[in-house]
């Protein structure tokens, strides 16, 4: 689909703008036509953030508006002139509760909140080194490394930090493994993904299991080495990423389930197929993998979808027109709630400018369009 790219520059407003910032210009946001509108959706449209390389102090926020067909880029920055630095440093997770946007900003050691439908930014929460966010009955949970972005065979261990969503204050702490990336809550349990990655070549290989009621580390499953992604699917299963050791140990996806005698979370079953990200609809997960080897000097891209019921690999590709030859490093991938289509990032050379692409569910191109730097999570906002 061909598109317009249309710059609004707000001419007359731009000397307001920037003597807040102390003569920093404030980049105007960038409008352009999609066309994929859908008005009568129960979604408005979803939120993708960039990460910007480190150190580039290059996080930067796009939306996508289902009701217009317009895409924006750098939606953050004119929406909240007077914020020095605006997103700040590595945007690494991104998600929604209530009314409230959440942005985790890595290396800035900071969870930015704003308004959902206006993107105005409404505080921020100090946490140090931190990683990935999820909800649970009124609270947000965010990992965290906690000691300083380094590789360090004495590193410290992790935690999981409590917030209360009203307040926008930590409430409690828990430490966990190594290096806690993704986590899962079911049934008042939480269950965090242990990394190790700074302590390479000793990762960690658990799954640390949190007691929600009073908040305590309970146990930890021995699963694999260097843990990143978990995602849950209906049946109650966590579908867990192993990003192996980069030489000899290859990645690969573990299943955990309670379906056994004792009842507890164990790891079931592992699937011997690579895994960067993953998103589940359905009995579908949907993923994609680019496993770099040292050896080889090389990454190896594939895609995929497996049945979560059966736990086959039902495709080895779910981009069925030979498009995903226009994408040089997977870096994203998310699944709209109700149309099943497939949404995957390009982080290209991971320092310019990045692409998103939209699929329909049976894997064909629908359109794609400029992101920022290092596209890499979206969320999905309700009407």
């Amino acid at each position: 689909m061909n598109t317009k790219t249309i710059f609004l520059y707000f001419l007359p407003l731009l000397p307001a703008i920037t003597s807040c910032r102390e003569d920093q210009l404030v980049v105007p946001t960038e409008y352009e036509i999609i066309g994929d509108e859908a008005p009568d959706s129960p979604i408005r449209g979803f939120y993708l953030v960039n990460e910007g390389n480190m150190g580039s102090n290059k996080c930067t926020l796009d939306f996508y508006d289902y009701y217009t067909g317009l895409y924006s880029r750098n939606f953050y920055s004119e929406r909240n002139p007077t914020v020095i630095k605006e997103l700040g440093d590595v945007g690494n997770d991104i998600g929604i509760y209530g009314s409230k946007l959440y942005v985790v900003v890595n290396c800035s050691h900071k969870v930015e909140v704003m308004d959902a439908h206006s993107g105005i930014r409404l505080g921020q929460i100090d946490i140090p080194n931190c990683r990935y966010v999820r909800f649970h009955r009124g609270k947000a949970y965010v990992s965290s490394y906690v000691g300083p972005v380094l590789i360090d065979p004495d590193a410290p261990k992790g935690a999981v930090y409590e917030i209360d969503t009203t307040s926008m204050s930590v409430t409690r702490k828990v430490l966990v493994g190594y290096q806690p990336e993704e986590m899962e809550i079911i049934d008042d349990y939480m269950y965090v993904a242990n990394s190790g990655g700074y302590r390479v070549p000793n990762y960690d290989n658990t799954v640390s299991v949190i007691q929600m009621i009073d908040f305590k580390q309970v146990r930890q499953i021995p699963v694999a080495i260097n843990l990143h992604r978990v995602k849950k699917d209906r049946y109650k299963q966590l579908w867990v990423s192993s990003r192996g050791n980069y030489r000899g140990i290859h990645s690969c996806l573990c299943v955990l389930s309670q379906d056994n005698p004792y009842n507890k979370m164990e790891c079931i079953d592992t699937i011997p197929v690579a895994v960067s990200n993953m998103a589940i609809r359905g009995d579908s997960l949907y993923y994609y993998a680019t496993e770099w080897n040292e050896y080889a000097g090389a990454n190896t891209i594939s895609y995929g979808i497996i049945d979560v019921k059966t736990r086959q690999v039902i495709s080895d590709n779910f981009i069925t027109d030979g498009t995903e030859r226009d994408i040089t490093i997977p870096y994203g991938i998310a699944i709209h709630p109700v149309t099943g289509d497939i949404f995957v990032t390009d982080a290209k050379n991971y320092v310019s400018s990045g692409t998103l692409y939209c699929f329909d569910r049976n894997g064909r191109k629908k359109w794609s369009v400029r992101t920022g730097d290092i596209p890499a999570h979206i969320v999905f906002l309700n009407k």
